[in-house]
């Protein structure tokens, strides 16, 4: 008898053994495999958020089959208390591990609405976009100059959405002054900037920010990431360059900023300069003449004069020896880069060639002729 019920108890215990590895397998099969999302959607995060309501949410939008297997797949492979907050794009058929993966990897906003607030060298806007999940792409909702007074009607509503993502974008070569005036434009920011950044110190990049970010903390991370940016690129810097600091190699690098308009020509560029320094010639170069008129605090707006060619300003290299001072812009990072690595190259010098580019010369005479071309295109424009 007792070897009867031994024997029907380990059949029993087998049965659920086998039962129990089938339930497993069918539960990996249904966290790995395709998904039932017919289209794209933007899963929105919110702060606080539990992956327990996140599977009742992407349940409820047929996003997967099963909330309680997405729960235990977070949980098993050690992601259920890795949740990120903010607006992530789900692809069609995306996997429940696939979506724990995308919602735990941390990093940026993927999609939703975005108001980038851009500062250019010019002029600053504001730009409100959307994400289109079917395209990932972003679309381009409104735009205007909050400086202009003409805000339209529809902003504040589309302010206050709750999936807003904020941004500020600084181009490669805005002035420090620039960007603090811009900046008291931003209604999402808040505070004041007692104190102008250093010239040059203010790293060219995108921030995410949050409304209400004093603005006093953007500057101080927006100069966190170009002392870092500057750092590693010093350290990697060519051998025998005719500077000696940093602080020298950002001066140089926002000349090369402000005399590229081509992305590609910045090492040529900034070997031209180079190759002036080693020599001892004056860099001549018009961008330094405009900061000394303009401080920096605005475009200049018109050609430049003969007068302003021959003022003695610390910044105007047409009459001072070496590198100015200061910076005259925030230079990007790729012109750091070009000021520290430049070209091998013997040119001396560089004239527009009306493409956007620069025709550059190894002799007085090739440039000359160079500047005689460019005249005659600048003539057959008028």
């Amino acid at each position: 008898m007792w070897r009867s019920v031994a024997s029907n108890a380990l059949t029993l215990f087998i049965a659920l053994f086998l039962l129990a590895g089938g339930l497993l397998l069918w539960g990996k099969r249904q966290y790995e495999g395709t998904g039932p999302l017919a289209d794209a959607i933007c899963l929105r995060v919110e702060s606080g958020a539990t992956m327990a309501g996140l599977s009742r949410q992407l349940e409820g939008q047929g996003a997967v089959s099963n909330a309680a297997i997405f729960r235990l797949g977070a949980k098993y492979t050690e992601k259920a208390d890795l949740l990120k907050a903010g607006s992530f794009l789900i692809p069609p058929g995306s996997s429940m591990k696939e979506i724990v993966d995308i919602v735990t990897r941390g990093g940026r906003s993927t999609c939703g609405s975005e108001l980038n607030f851009r500062i250019g060298v010019v002029s600053a806007q504001l730009q409100l976009r959307e994400v289109d999940p079917g395209t990932g792409r972003y679309v381009e909702v409104l735009a205007f100059d909050p400086a202009a007074g003409e805000i339209p009607e529809d902003y504040a509503e589309l302010r206050n959405a709750t999936d807003l993502r904020f941004r500020v974008t600084l181009a490669e070569g805005v002035t420090s002054w620039q960007v603090v005036e811009e900046l008291k434009s931003a209604d999402f920011l808040d505070g004041e900037v007692a104190d102008l950044p250093a010239e040059g110190s203010l790293a060219p990049d995108s921030y995410e920010v949050q409304p209400g970010m004093a603005r006093s903390d953007l500057i101080a991370e927006m100069q966190r990431r170009q002392a870092a940016i500057l750092d590693d690129l010093w350290a990697r810097r060519a051998d025998d360059l005719p500077i000696t600091t940093p602080e020298e190699a950002l001066i140089l690098a926002s000349i090369v900023e402000k005399e590229t308009g081509v992305p590609e020509e910045r090492g040529q560029v900034a070997s031209v300069f180079v190759n002036r320094l080693r020599q001892g010639m004056r860099l001549q170069t018009d961008p330094t003449v405009i900061y000394g008129v303009t401080q920096g605090r605005e475009p200049l707006g018109r050609g430049i004069r003969q007068s302003e060619l021959r003022r003695e300003t610390p910044w105007n290299t047409y009459v001072i020896d070496g590198l100015p001072p200061t910076p005259i812009a925030n230079p990007g990072r790729a012109s750091i880069e070009a000021a520290l690595n430049p070209e091998d190259t013997d040119f001396l010098f560089f004239v527009a060639d009306g493409t956007g580019g620069h025709a550059f010369a190894r002799t007085l005479a090739e440039h000359n002729q160079n500047v005689a071309r460019w005249r005659q295109i600048e003539a057959g424009r008028q």
